[in-house]
């Protein structure tokens, strides 16, 4: 595969921005108060769920079903890398690996939009942009590695 280590590069850059996104990247926040897929933390209270900010069960699930679809996307692009970096094409991983991040993406859009509808002045974070940037950067490495032509035997 030509510029394989720029494809492991990625791989990994993707990997990581979906940890970062959903660990430590807030989504939303309303004046000091974080609010991400996991829970909330604010500056006062230390960390918290998101009942507070009167959202729907279902809104909770959807967080952490993006939380937990965007960390298997990132195992399964450290596996990609791996593979990618054996000097192998390793399809099977870049499937599976289309499969996670296109279930996280589900997810996160519904997670966006289950958002409480209510008088609280949600801002939008460096998370959901850490995200996006990390399915289009994973989406990039899954098709490269799906168009590689096989090595010869």
């Amino acid at each position: 595969m030509k510029y394989r280590w720029l494809v492991v590069a990625f791989a990994l850059l993707a990997a990581s921005a979906f940890a970062v996104s959903v660990q430590v990247g807030p989504w939303w926040t309303i004046s000091t108060v974080e609010i991400g897929p996991v829970g909330s933390h604010s500056p006062f209270g230390g960390n918290g769920s998101l009942t507070w900010a009167g959202g729907s069960a279902r809104w909770e699930r959807f967080g952490i079903a993006t939380w937990a679809g965007s960390l298997i996307a990132m195992l399964v692009l450290i596996v990609v890398a791996g593979g990618v970096a054996a000097r192998r094409v390793p399809r099977l991983a870049a499937q599976t690996a289309l499969v996670a991040i296109a279930t996280a993406g589900l997810a996160a859009a519904g997670f966006i939009a289950a958002r409480p509808d209510n008088d609280m002045p949600f801002a939008v974070a460096r998370g959901i942009y850490v995200f996006v940037a990390a399915v289009v950067v994973g989406l990039g490495v899954v098709a490269r590695v799906l168009l590689a032509r096989p090595r010869a035997a």
